[in-house]
């Protein structure tokens, strides 16, 4: 039963993203229709967020599949779709930003930060591993005293006596 219901939930996923992009929107070409549905699978819809342009249902998701389709009619090639687009909407339309200098921050934050923690987790380990000084023989030998008159004076009946 479960896999019946995985099986169908799998197909009407499947199904929604096929009915994001309106038929009309198919290039004849299907070289062409792919490398629309390569490109637009990367770029984000500015009004949803988190799904592609080919995802989502949106008006401006479809404007930007038919910038896409009309690019590559022109004869642009992939990069210079992707160039077009990222000119006009800026890099936070892209689903994966590019490595470069003005965004070295983003890709570097998280790694410096792991680096940090890991740094401070061996100091704070180490510094609790150093706090733990084994006694000296003088202190040993007390302890031992101490542990001593204490266990003699529980062994002489000096603790409260039960009442049964």
């Amino acid at each position: 039963m479960n896999r019946i219901l995985i099986a169908l939930m799998l197909f009407l996923a499947s199904f929604n993203v096929a009915l994001s992009i309106d038929p009309s929107e198919v290039l004849k070409d299907p070289v062409l229709e792919q490398r629309a549905r390569s490109i637009s699978s990367g770029l984000r819809c500015l009004v949803c967020q988190n799904q592609s342009i080919d995802e989502s249902d949106a008006d401006l998701a479809k404007d930007l599949r038919m910038v896409v389709r009309e690019r590559l009619l022109e004869g642009d090639s992939d990069t210079e779709v992707i160039e077009y687009v990222v000119a006009r909407y800026g890099e936070f339309v892209l689903l994966q930003p590019t490595f470069a200098g003005h965004n070295l921050v983003l890709w570097l934050t998280a790694p410096i930060i792991f680096v940090i923690g890991a740094i401070a987790l061996f100091l704070a380990q180490r510094k609790r591993k150093a706090g733990t000084n084994p006694l000296s023989a003088e202190e040993q030998a007390e302890l031992e005293a101490l542990l001593n008159q204490k266990g003699d004076a529980n062994g002489k009946g000096a603790g409260p006596k039960s009442k049964v």
